[in-house]
């Protein structure tokens, strides 16, 4: 098991901020471990996220409520949604009622896509921790925020 204080050579002033550390620092590591994961599929993790929302939608949805639920909130949705359409992996129309609204949805493409990954996507690390403790992690960092 690994500890922070080690993995980084430091001493904490408390155990607030050896979490707050921790936190990050593993942030980063999971990070690191997720674009790893979804290069084979020549995705991002944030473009994974756009089609996760787009399937659960199961309908054409705004490229606003899609911003709005994606996990990391990117400045850049519209570019990495430009991706995903070159990609033939959503598709992307104006509204006939009002221009300024775009909507999107996935396609065959990308629900296949989805589908594989998901045959794969089990994260190994997280074998790690049981069910109870997983539970237990989810409701201290929700505590956090």
């Amino acid at each position: 098991m690994g500890d922070i204080s080690k993995d980084i050579q430091s001493s904490f002033p408390s155990n607030k901020v050896k979490a707050l550390i921790n936190i990050k620092y593993t942030a980063n590591w999971l990070s690191s471990k997720e674009v790893g994961f979804f290069k084979p599929y020549g995705i991002s993790p944030q473009q994974f996220n756009i089609l996760r929302i787009l399937r659960g939608a199961k309908e054409a949805i705004k490229v606003q409520l899609v911003k709005e639920r994606m996990i990391e909130r990117s400045p850049n949705a519209t570019r990495l949604m430009d991706k995903l359409l070159e990609k033939k992996l959503i598709s992307r129309y104006r509204s006939e009622h009002d221009r300024r609204v775009v909507y999107v949805e996935i396609i065959k493409e990308g629900l296949v896509l989805l589908s594989d990954i998901d045959k794969v996507g089990k994260l190994s690390f997280l074998n790690n921790l049981s069910e109870e403790e997983a539970e237990q992690l989810s409701d201290l960092l929700d505590k956090i925020r």
